[in-house]
């Protein structure tokens, strides 16, 4: 019997080959989750070595969100630019031509990303654009008019309806608060906390661990997660998260697909 959700850790996954023809001159690149696991939503892990870029493009059938874990860089949306470091969250409207380059010379850059309701990268109706120029990165980095680009830092701390998160620090830097039908969700446990067994029924998620580790399961089935895993769970399916470190907070992402908020996916504990 298949499993009832993935777990997966990006280091698992091949290495897609992109042509830097089309714009991908990124290191590395890799799709953890896609629709060929079911979900509606493609899943990418990419690093980015000094000096490497994804240069001009946009999607015209989904928005993209990004969260940038660890380095820093430039990014662009349409003719706004700005500096992105770590902790910053980030929404790409459909249609919106953007890029990213890393410019430091001696620090990766690593990047999460979700194709919102595009279960592949040509599903998301992926255009190249052009090439970052020298004078595209000289432009004034002023902040972005196009988009969502948010610090995890400056969001405020939530308390989801339902008990069902416990006593995790939630923040939500992207969501319905801000414009987006889909909602990126940042959660910490604790030592010996987690998230209760339950199901969201008006979304599928997706959850990323970005920090520590633990136990993720649904019913009988149970796996280790780790920095690195993520972890697909679809519509309406029972899922659980424990931290058993005894020292360390486990720290992860969660994508709604579906949902602005957590308020709004319809989770109830499972009895």
């Amino acid at each position: 019997m298949a499993a009832p959700i993935k777990i997966i850790h990006y280091e698992d996954v091949d290495i897609e080959r992109m042509e830097e023809k089309d714009g991908w001159a990124i290191s590395e690149f890799r799709l953890p989750i896609t629709g060929a696991d079911g979900s509606a939503t493609a899943v990418f892990h990419s690093i980015f070595r000094p000096g490497s870029t994804h240069a001009k493009h946009l999607h015209d059938k989904c928005d993209e969100i990004a969260v940038y874990l660890n380095g820093n860089g430039v990014v662009g949306q349409g003719d706004s630019r700005a500096v992105v470091t770590t902790g910053h969250c980030r929404l790409m409207p459909a249609g919106s031509e953007h890029f990213f380059y890393n410019e430091t010379e001696g620090e990766d850059a690593e990047v999460i990303g979700f194709y919102m309701g595009a279960p592949t990268v040509p599903g998301t109706g992926y255009k190249f654009c052009g090439k970052a120029s020298p004078e595209d990165l000289a432009m004034p980095r002023d902040g972005l008019n196009e988009g969502i680009l948010v610090r995890l830092e400056d969001t405020v701390v939530q308390e989801p309806s339902g008990g069902v998160w416990g006593l995790a620090n939630v923040r939500q830097p992207i969501g319905s608060d801000n414009g987006s039908p889909n909602a990126l969700i940042n959660a910490r446990f604790a030592p010996g906390s987690g998230l209760d067994e339950h199901v969201c029924n008006n979304c599928e998620q997706i959850y990323f661990v970005a920090a520590g580790g633990g136990v993720a399961g649904s019913g009988d089935y149970q796996s280790v997660v780790r920095k690195g895993s993520f972890v697909f769970v679809p519509k309406s399916v029972p899922f659980r998260l424990h931290n058993d470190d005894d020292s360390e907070p486990l720290e992860i992402f969660n994508v709604l697909t579906g949902a602005g908020s957590l308020n709004e996916a319809g989770c109830a504990r499972v009895a």
